[in-house]
This record gives structure tokens, C-alpha cells and sequence, in this order.
């Protein structure tokens, strides 16, 4: 399960239910087994998309107790490596080691021009950032430095980390740093970079998630598929232009799991790609072939009254074939 917090449109009040309802659907999910939790960032964006995924990360650790939390992704040359150090100790210590940050490096200009951070130079400055970071995270768990990050981590030798992207350059940075590998799409070759980088720098591979664009990315769950259609497909839609135009912008690589380029919601139906809104038997036949089902329930700044049933039918498909 995860969330952005987009919602165009939507005032202070909406907004502030958006987030309490999110903690909330975090911890329902929770208590059914949800596999994990995940948040993610953004900047300047006009729909409030979520743009401090560590404070939302910890208000979701300290109301669970099962589930992995997940921020995908933290962009590192955005953060000052010693304040992102404490925040993932101390998010580390309220999720009970349940946490994993995901590091990357974005593409879009605006972000790097409210931080006054140079775009061009992203590449470099990450590396930098990256060593200053593991060298604090590492400080911190030995204790051998007398100027260091405190507390030390509960986790060891340091809390859960990970890159993100869809690039050889990315799947290379993870392994050459010994951190897990994030990809955004399976393309042939990203595991085989990520594991003989990891290898020729002494590390282990860890763990690698190599999504199929095949997957439905935002799914809800309906009895009647029309009518959820009716209900959700503005959202949807809202999720799907929005990606599809910030990648457009930013010419990234095709293939991406989530993206679509649909510019209606009949289109987005149609497809029947990222976006999918199914019966509970058809949702069971999702987790059958690829192994879990993805729910995205405040996809698109959907109102909570409208989301709560899709996540109980979707949770309630998901807990069926698990159990």
C-alpha cells in the first residue's frame, strides 16, 4: 500500500484529513498483514503532493507494529546528510527496525531549484551526500567517534537502506555502496549491474525489487467495476496525467511500472495497466500471478469516505488468498 497525498484542489482541512486518514488506513492495513507501507516525495507541486515522507513515515511506525515502513524515495541531494542521519535513526527506533529508506535523486529541475541545489550536478553531489551518510549511520552504530550522529541505531550494522531508479548508473550506485537496489521497471540487465557492482566492491547483494510493468500499480477493489469506474476513475486519472507529464518533461526512460498515457478515464480503463479498478476475484488473480496486490487508496486525492470500502474489499481479497 502507498501514499502521495496528491489532491488537487482540496483546502487545509481536506488536506489535514487526507493525512489523518492515511495513518489511519496504515494502521488497518496493518493489523491484516499488509506486506508493507509506503510514502513517498515530492516538491512544489501544485496538487500538495507529500513533501516530508519521514515525518509521515514515523506517525505510520508509531501506529503499527507489523507492517514495514517504506519512504520511497528520499532524494538525497535535497537533505543535509547529518539531520537525514538522525531522522532515519530515529525512524528506525519507531518502527522497531521495521523502517527502509530509499535514496534517489529525482528529475525534476523545480525541486532542485526550491533548495537552491544544482540540477545539473545531481549525480555527484548524491555520491557525496551518500559517503557523508553511511559514514555518520556507521559512526553512530560503532560509537567511535567523539564528534558523531546519536543515538546509535537499533539496527545493525545500520538501518535499512536502499536506491532507487531505473538506470544501470542507479542499479551501479546501490551495489557499489552495498545498499538494496529499488529499480522502477524490470528492464533486462538492472539485476546482473546491481549484483556484479555490489560483488567487485565486496559486498553482498541485498535486496533487489525489480517491478513488472505488467502489474497493476494503483488497484481498487469493487463488486461492481462500473460503478467503481464512476467513483474512482477522475482520481485515477488525476494520478496517471500527472506522472505521465512530469516524465514527459524530464525525458525519462520508458517502461516505468506506474506510468500510463491515458488522458481519460475510459482510456485509463481501457488499457487495463497500472491503474485498475477489479473484482475481488480478479484481484485475487493479480496476486496469483504477480505476488501481491498494489492498493493505493487516497490515489489522486480521493475523499477518505469514498476510499475506506475499496481498502476493506481490497484488504479483504488480499487476507483470502493469504490466509
Amino acid at each position: 500500500m502507498r501514499f502521495d497525498l496528491r489532491a488537487p484542489g482540496v483546502d487545509g482541512p481536506g488536506r489535514a484529513a487526507r493525512h489523518r486518514a492515511a495513518v489511519d488506513m496504515a494502521r488497518y492495513a496493518d493489523g491484516h498483514g499488509c506486506a508493507s507501507i509506503v510514502v513517498s516525495e515530492h516538491h512544489s507541486s501544485d496538487d500538495g503532493y507529500l513533501p516530508s515522507p519521514l515525518v509521515l513515515a514515523g506517525a505510520m511506525a508509531a501506529a503499527t507494529t507489523t507492517s514495514p515502513i517504506v519512504v520511497a524515495v528520499a532524494l538525497l541531494p535535497l537533505y543535509d546528510p547529518v539531520r537525514l542521519a538522525e531522522d532515519i535513526i530515529t525512524l528506525d527506533h519507531l518502527s522497531e527496525g521495521r523502517s527502509l529508506v530509499v535514496l534517489g535523486i529525482g528529475y525534476r529541475p523545480v525541486e532542485y531549484d526550491l533548495y537552491g541545489v544544482d540540477f545539473r550536478s545531481r549525480g555527484r553531489i548524491a555520491d557525496e551526500k551518500l559517503a557523508r551518510l553511511l559514514d555518520l549511520l556507521d559512526g553512530a552504530a560503532l560509537g567511535d567517534d567523539a564528534v558523531r550522529v546519536t543515538p546509535s541505531p537499533l539496527t545493525r550494522p545500520r538501518p535499512n537502506l536502499a536506491w532507487g531508479g531505473s538506470s544501470p548508473a542507479a542499479a551501479r550506485r546501490a551495489g557499489r555502496n552495498g545498499l538494496g537496489f529499488f529499480a522502477q521497471t524490470d528492464t533486462p540487465g538492472l539485476r546482473e549491474a546491481y549484483e556484479q557492482a555490489a560483488r567487485s566492491a565486496g559486498h553482498q547483494p541485498g535486496l533487489c525489487v525489480l517491478p513488472s510493468p505488467a502489474a497493476p500499480y494503483a488497484t481498487f477493489v469493487a463488486d461492481d467495476v462500473d460503478r467503481g469506474w464512476d467513483e474512482v476513475g477522475d482520481a485515477l486519472l488525476v494520478d496517471a496525467v500527472a506522472y505521465q507529464q512530469w516524465n514527459r518533461a524530464a525525458h525519462t526512460e520508458p517502461g516505468t511500472a506506474s506510468l500510463s498515457t491515458a488522458t481519460t478515464a475510459a482510456e485509463l480503463r481501457s488499457t487495463e495497466g497500472a491503474h485498475r479498478v477489479l473484482t475481488p476475484d480478479a484481484a485475487r488473480a493479480v496476486i496469483a500471478e504477480h505476488g501481491l496486490l498494489t492498493l493505493h487508496p487516497l490515489c489522486g486525492g480521493l475523499d477518505p469516505a469514498v476510499a475506506w470500502p475499496y481498502l476493506e474489499r481490497g484488504v479483504a481479497a488480499a487476507v483470502g488468498v493469504t490466509s
